[in-house]
């Protein structure tokens, strides 16, 4: 069997877990194993997995190669064995039945080579027979250990004497019991399920630990404790602050692990066994279970904090955008001036300048000249204020400035500056603005992270976008693939525009690497913009299959070919067009009409030979309905209060509304426009329960808060999302200057403009041929 193919054990397993049919599984990893990715087999293989949506088909790939690196660890294993000729049909049956690595590695530890251990040596003295003696003898109430030993004391091979003998015997029973299967794994589960974790401060640092003082005498259920908590007693045992350990009742593990022998332990002989059996349990066993049981708490924190880094880092990339306008951004300052970007509707680089409406200069006439002069020559949409420093003084400049131009309906909103400095001396930043001064660069991404969220965000390394919890203190190689994960979903789901999307956003579309991206980019450049998805088999290094796994996610807002605009894939254009034949229209007119969508008679078009199914089709109907539709929300901005900008401008039992900064399994943190987040602790988020944070708020989200608590001295804020607290305000409430047209294109997005009179199919039956051509290639 091939080592990318998943057995079908393995396959039974999966569909279990995922409560699926074996079938599903199987065609999915069949595809996975093909070359697929998980976006392109959620999107356009539903037939073939019954419909496993994309959260379902990303597990299934997770535990695909899991199983597959244990299928290869597992043969492993077996010819180790097999070469030092102890491997019997038993101890086989039991390593191919094994369905986990760790289960896998304790069948293995007694075989594993290693280092000289006391058993070793004892072994080397040929004391094993002595070992096995003891256990022969254990119900023999008159067997004589001292006597049995005897016979081992050998000047020659360094045994002195019965005592010395007995010793190495019981060392070898020792290591025996520790290696024992089912002895680490009945210890795992006890400390696993009953341990405690124990927490201490380290004598003498009790004064420069204070950060840690809630851990300074803590206790709490090892499987219990949540994420944050464990992580933040593990750096602060890192920092040398604390010392932690897992505490159980050892005599009770020691009793259990006695009966386990199966032997009396009350004899001579017998007595023997049991002071090994304490002997490697303290020495051994305890030691070695503890360090796994701690790497398996510490890894499911790990887990649970990437996984709610990776959760917020999708709802940030989900933001709404502004859409296609001029957009004036403002990077604050006090002292080194407020640093001024201006991009057009596709991002690019307007105008730039340096304005100083804040003090200590307060050049303000000046400033507000600039400023209303640049927005009324460039028809500005809306102005974009970083939420750093002088952040809302800047913003009430702004807000005056536009009101004294006559510009009222201007878009005045503070953006999360969060990463735009490291945006600003990155590489990507130097090759797509290397004319410009690296504070200016900032200004330019903050401009443009208000018309499209994710096509500026995706340029930044995701760790330096702040929405994470103790993202430092996990495992960085684990960290890194879930949010590259999370940056490949959004994109996807969002679509990408082929002619203005730049090497960042396209490497992250399915199928495409950093090669290909810049490709794209190269030969856009070279040839111009794209007229049709087909030209893209042009692109160097553009194959059928990249085809295949790309085009779907990638449109072409200004194609001839209506199709083009939408999520349809290539292979089904011709689909499609039989589907305006039936209904006598042309493909133009049927594309983006609901009402002509709806009269298909769907029926009609079923053909599994051709893997067009319901999935399928009803698919192609809600494209037709709604061509190259965005997911993401209408664009908001939160309406902060003129007269609270700072902590000490806040009241208990103020409301105000807020964005969602940060999402913790403890609370979500809110931006008030106060230059401190408050928290909206878990019990304060709804009237009701609340287990998980991320059921109820997102990043970004913009949200109605009360003021339960304020401390200025420390400038912390306590807040509460209960009733009480203003209901929230409409999604569809806002001034219509801030709504984003329901078809306006975003830069580098999947919507697009649509013509008043759309233009008639370029041609449809040749594209139809290259369609027919792209297929057979496959």
């Amino acid at each position: 069997m091939s080592v990318d193919r998943l057995e079908p054990s393995f396959v039974a397993l999966i569909a279990t877990e995922l409560k699926v049919r074996p079938q599903q599984i199987a065609a999915a990893s069949a595809l996975f194993a093909d070359g697929s990715t998980v976006p392109f087999v959620a999107r356009y293989r539903k037939e073939a997995t019954g419909g496993l949506d994309d959260g379902q088909l990303e597990t299934l790939h997770k535990r695909r190669e899991y199983f597959i690196e244990l299928a290869e660890r597992r043969d492993a294993i077996l010819a180790s064995i097999s070469e030092q000729g102890k491997l019997t049909p038993e101890l086989e049956a039991q390593i191919r039945a094994s369905t986990g690595k760790q289960e896998l590695e304790d069948l293995y530890l007694p075989f594993k080579p290693k280092r000289r251990t006391r058993a070793q040596i004892a072994r080397e003295k040929g004391l094993e027979p002595l070992a096995l003696l003891l256990l022969e003898q254990a119900g023999a109430a008159g067997a004589s250990p001292a006597t049995l030993a005897a016979a081992f004391v050998s000047s020659e091979k360094g045994v002195a004497d019965a005592s010395e003998a007995l010793a190495g015997a019981r060392d070898i029973l020792a290591e025996q019991l520790a290696e024992n299967a089912e002895n680490r794994a009945s210890l795992r589960r006890s400390l696993t399920k009953n341990g405690s974790f124990e927490v201490r401060v380290l004598s003498g640092k009790e004064a420069e630990g204070k950060v840690y003082q809630d851990y300074f005498d803590h206790r709490e259920p090892a499987a219990a404790i949540p994420s944050h908590r464990m992580l933040a007693i593990l750096r602060g045992e890192r920092e040398g602050f604390l010392l932690s350990d897992l505490a159980i009742d050892d005599e009770a593990e020691v009793h259990s692990l006695s009966r386990s022998w199966g032997l009396p332990l009350d004899t001579p002989c017998g007595a023997q066994i049991a002071e090994a059996t304490a002997d490697g349990y303290k020495r051994l066993l305890r030691p070695s279970i503890t360090n796994e049981v701690r790497s398996e708490l510490r890894e499911r924190a790990e887990n649970e904090a990437i996984a709610v880094f990776r959760a917020n880092l999708e709802a940030l990339l989900l933001q709404s955008p502004l859409g296609l306008y001029a957009v004036m951004g403002l990077d604050p300052g006090f002292r080194t001036g407020c640093k001024l970007a201006l991009v057009g509707p596709t991002g690019k680089v307007v105008a730039t300048d340096v304005i100083y409406p804040t003090e200590p200069a307060s050049r303000v006439a000046e400033a507000a000249h600039k400023v209303a002069e640049l927005a009324k020559k460039h028809n500005v949409h809306a102005v974009a204020i970083g939420n750093g420093t002088a952040s809302r003084e800047t913003e009430s400049f702004a807000r005056k400035a536009m009101r004294e131009a006559g510009l009222e309906k201007t878009v005045v909103a503070i953006v999360p500056e969060t990463g735009a400095s490291v945006y600003s001396a990155s590489a990507v930043a130097r090759e797509e603005l290397p004319e410009l001064d690296v504070s200016l660069r900032g200004a330019v991404s903050i401009a443009r992270r208000l018309q499209d969220p994710l096509a500026e965000l995706v340029k930044i390394e995701p760790k330096s976008l702040g929405v994470g919890q103790y993202q430092h203190d996990v495992d960085q190689k684990g960290l890194a693939a879930e949010l590259d994960l999370a940056v490949e979903n959004v994109v996807n789901k969002v679509g990408c525009e082929l002619n203005t999307a730049s090497p960042s956003l396209l490497r992250r579309v399915s199928g495409l690497s950093e090669r290909l991206a810049r490709n794209i980019v190269s030969h856009r450049d070279a040839n111009g913009q794209f007229k049709d998805r087909f030209e893209l088999l042009k692109v160097s290094g553009f194959g059928p299959k990249t085809f295949e796994q790309a085009a779907g996610f990638l449109r072409i807002g200004a194609s001839e070919h209506p199709l083009d605009r939408t999520a349809v894939h290539p292979e089904r254009y011709g689909l499609v067009e039989k589907m305006a034949k039936d209904l006598g229209v042309p493909l133009a007119q049927l594309v983006g009409s609901p009402e002509l969508a709806r009269t298909l008679k769907l029926e009609k078009f079923l053909d599994e030979g051709q893997g067009v199914g319901r999935f399928t089709l009803d698919d192609i109907r809600a494209e037709l309905e709604r061509p190259g539709r965005d997911p993401r929300p209408i664009f908001r901005v939160p309406e902060w209060r003129e007269d609270v900008t700072s902590v000490k401008d806040l009241e208990v039992g103020m409301s105000l509304e807020g964005r969602v900064s940060n999402v913790t399994n403890f609370g979500a943190f809110v931006d008030l426009g106060v230059k401190r987040d408050g928290l909206v602790h878990l019990s304060e988020l709804s009237d009701e329960w609340v287990a998980d944070p991320k059921l109820v708020v997102k990043v970004g989200q913009i949200v109605r808060v009360k003021v339960l608590e304020v401390d200025r001295e420390r400038e912390r804020i306590s807040l509460s999302m209960k009733t009480g607290a203003v209901p929230q305000r409409p999604a569809q409430g806002q001034n219509p200057a801030t709504r984003a047209p329901a078809s306006g294109q975003r830069p580098g997005q999947g919507r697009q403009p649509q013509p008043a009179k759309p233009a008639p199919a370029k041609g449809p039956a040749s594209l139809s041929d290259l369609a027919k051509k792209f297929n057979k290639s496959l």
